[in-house]
């Protein structure tokens, strides 16, 4: 791997640009053209020094570009790590672990608790119940292929699902094994950061960008069948949309 780096290194066209700059590129590039693949483990910053002929604060400004714009992650203690990333362009209303393998990626996920209550008055609001009514909560970390992806906080009215622990991996699974698949659903994007708490759920940095989306998704009738909130890690994933001027 660093011989294929140091290749382009020389040839790289970036002669007079700071050396940082020159390492960026040839990295960047490397990870575009997946010389460098996702998940794959980059050269350690001593060895990049003393290939490239250059100092290790220098190959350490390089790496720091490169997790600022999400190409890479950086684990203390283990080293720098390409970062995986899936793109969605679905307008297709799925389940995470539907759409993690449509991927080709293998989804799980680590349980952090469910619960059994009366819905708060925000709850209510949003799924469209009387206040106090019973409803099930689950939170878990979702992963792809191993890494943890989001955070996901999810509220659903006891009506929907048989009981709190029938759900098992995919809660629309669940739904539609007693005909509440949702038909519908509305969802909010906007730009996070990370709490120490989650960030270090998600074994990322504090105060790390995200993504957190906001779910409602309703059954035929107009029901509310599900509320989620999932933080997603903004290394990890991109949400692409394509858009037309067709009538």
């Amino acid at each position: 791997m660093i011989q294929r780096l140091e290749r382009a290194w020389r040839t790289t066209g970036d002669a007079h640009a700071p050396l940082y700059r020159r390492l960026h590129r040839v990295l960047r590039d490397a990870i575009d053209k997946q010389v460098l693949a996702p998940h794959e483990a980059l050269p350690a910053e001593r060895d990049m020094a003393e290939a490239f002929k250059i100092s290790r604060i220098t190959v350490r400004k390089a790496l720091s570009d490169l997790a600022e714009e999400g190409l890479v992650v950086r684990l203390q203690g283990a080293g720098t790590f390409v970062a995986a990333r899936q793109d969605t362009a679905s307008a297709k209303l799925t389940s995470f672990h539907e759409e993690m393998r449509a991927r080709g990626l293998e989804p799980s996920d680590i349980w952090l608790g469910r619960s059994e209550g009366e819905a708060t008055p925000s709850e209510s609001l949003a799924l469209g119940l009387s206040p106090g009514e019973p409803v099930f909560r689950f939170s878990r970390i979702r992963c792809a292929d191993g890494a943890p992806v989001a955070l996901e906080y999810t509220t659903a009215p006891a009506f929907a699902l048989p009981s709190l622990n029938a759900v098992e991996a995919s809660l629309y699974d669940c739904l539609d094994s007693v005909g509440h698949r949702p038909v519908r659903a509305l969802q909010r994007l906007r730009a996070v950061t990370f709490t120490p708490e989650q960030a270090q759920l998600l074994n990322t940095a504090e105060k790390h960008c995200g993504l957190l989306i906001e779910r409602r998704a309703f059954l035929r009738d107009g029901r509310s069948v599900e509320v989620t909130q999932s933080y997603y890690r903004g290394d990890a994933y991109d949400f692409v949309a394509e858009l037309n001027s067709l009538p």
